[in-house]
């Protein structure tokens, strides 16, 4: 069985006056845990790690920690382009207790396979947590391949990847690569039903931050082979799931829970708020889904 299953949710970093407003992230984590959720993944791409300070990452991961209170993992975003800066940052993320850690690929430098190899296998040495690969070619101009995480699945404490490369083909071919202990997450909440019907352990989602229950339920019928349940939650979620697409993310799941009451609609440049047409559509979503 999977290190970490189901559905896994991409936590936002809640911002109030230029900084973090552990409040409303602690009532957040809460949300989350009442809905069912799987893990939580603080300090990834939805949490704004890009403008995080060290400190700050290092503190935003403890406070998930002691607020979820081993109810459910904590899998938290330590990925750099840097691996001397990934290391540093797993070891902390490592000695205030998290349950794991998931790391982006080195994004600019555009290694090759082997120096992508390489980074992973440093970070893993230098750690006991288990470690998720994060693919992403969109954001870091270069694609891991089947192949290299056909290797990366040998290395003792990596245990799987968040597969976002937007290629189904791909899944297939790391499934079949890395063998069935090396776990498959979808890292495209769009992606989540097919990924995991075709072995998927789950899916590390952004909707979900808003629709916990939902998207919790969704991970669970398909991880018990209930695809016509999946269907039908999919089905349910996909206009959400659609608007969190209308900016690029965080800026409209961040908004949604805004709009929710949730947290600030606090953002850190370059990011900024959503544009007035983009909001009246996620504005009309939320409404259908009676989520304000």
């Amino acid at each position: 069985m999977p290190t970490f299953q189901g559905c896994m949710t991409a936590l936002v970093t809640p911002f109030r006056a230029g900084a973090v407003d552990t409040r409303a992230l602690a009532e957040l984590v809460e949300a989350q845990i009442a809905g069912g959720v799987h893990a939580l993944v603080p300090c990834g791409s939805t949490g704004e790690a890009a403008t995080l300070t060290h400190e700050e990452h290092v503190e935003i991961v403890r406070h998930v920690v002691q607020v979820a209170r081993g109810r459910v993992p904590v899998i938290a975003g330590t990925g750099s382009n840097s691996t001397a800066e990934a290391i540093r940052l797993t070891r902390g993320a490592e000695e205030v207790g998290a349950d794991g850690a998931l790391l982006i690929s080195p994004y600019y430098n555009r290694p090759t396979q082997e120096g992508i190899f390489r980074h992973y296998a440093a970070v893993a040495e230098a750690t006991r947590l288990p470690l998720i690969v994060y693919n992403i070619p969109g954001r870091t101009a270069s694609n891991i391949t089947p192949e290299t995480l056909g290797r990366l699945s040998r290395v003792r404490n990596i245990v799987g990847v968040k597969e976002a490369s937007g290629s189904l083909a791909q899944v297939i071919e790391i499934i079949a690569a890395a063998g069935p202990e090396f776990a498959v997450y979808s890292g495209d909440d769009i992606l989540a039903l097919p990924i995991m019907a075709a072995g998927g352990a789950g899916v590390i989602a952004v909707t979900s931050n808003i629709a916990p229950r939902d998207f919790a339920d969704l991970a669970a019928a398909l991880l018990a082979g209930d695809l016509a349940r999946g269907r039908a939650l999919m089905h349910r979620l996909l206009p959400l799931v659609q608007a969190m697409g209308l900016e690029v993310n965080p800026i409209p799941v961040k908004t949604a829970l805004a709009l929710m009451g949730r947290c600030a609609e606090e953002f850190r440049l370059p990011l900024t708020c959503m544009s007035a047409p983009a909001r009246q559509k996620l504005e009309g979503v939320l409404r259908e889904y009676d989520l304000v």
